[in-house]
C-alpha cells in the first residue's frame, strides 16, 4: 500500500525566522485575541502576507446558529481575494489559543480552510506557505498542496 508523507519543517526558535515570517506570526496572535469564540472558546487568528508586503488578518467567528460562523483562515484568505485580487499570497500563519482544549500542539486548518488555501494556491499558480504555530513551535508546510495530500480541484469539474 502507498504511503502519504506529508513535508513539513518544524522550528523551535522563533530567531531562526525572517523578520517578514515574525510579523507575520505576530499579527495572527494580536488578531486572535479579538476572535469571537462564545460558544466552542476556541480562538483562531490568522495572518497573510501578500506580495507587496503588506497583511491582512483575520480571525474565527462563531454564532449560535454554527454554520454561520466562519474559520479565522477563510476570513483573512476571502478579505485578501476581495480587497487585493492582483496580489498573490506568500505566506499565512495560523494560531490558536483555548482555555477549554488542549493546543499544546500547533492546531492544522479544518478541512473546509484547507480546501480553500489549495485553490488560493492553485488559483496563483504559485506555493502557499503555511505556518502552523503556538508559544513554542512552528510547523513550516513549503505549500498549502501538503496539508491536502488527496485534495479535489476543479478540473475534476469538467465535463466529458
Amino acid at each position: 500500500m502507498p504511503e502519504i508523507k506529508i513535508n513539513f519543517d518544524e522550528i523551535l526558535d522563533r530567531n531562526l525566522l525572517s523578520s517578514e515570517e515574525l510579523e507575520l506570526l505576530n499579527k495572527a496572535e494580536e488578531i486572535l485575541k479579538k476572535a469571537y469564540a462564545p460558544y466552542s472558546k476556541f480562538d483562531v487568528g490568522a495572518s497573510v502576507l501578500l506580495e507587496d508586503g503588506s497583511y491582512v488578518c483575520g480571525n474565527n467567528q462563531e454564532n449560535a446558529s454554527f454554520p454561520c460562523g466562519i474559520c479565522a483562515e477563510r476570513v483573512a484568505l476571502f478579505a485578501t481575494k476581495a480587497n487585493n485580487p492582483q496580489l498573490k499570497i506568500k505566506k499565512i500563519a495560523i494560531t490558536t489559543k483555548s482555555e477549554q482544549f488542549n493546543t499544546e500542539n500547533p492546531i492544522a486548518p479544518c478541512g473546509m480552510c484547507r480546501q480553500v488555501l489549495l485553490e488560493c494556491e492553485e488559483q496563483q499558480k504559485e506555493p502557499l506557505e503555511v505556518l502552523l504555530f503556538n508559544e513554542t513551535k512552528i510547523l513550516k508546510f513549503k505549500q498549502a498542496k501538503d496539508l491536502l495530500p488527496l485534495h479535489f480541484s476543479g478540473d475534476r469539474l469538467k465535463r466529458k
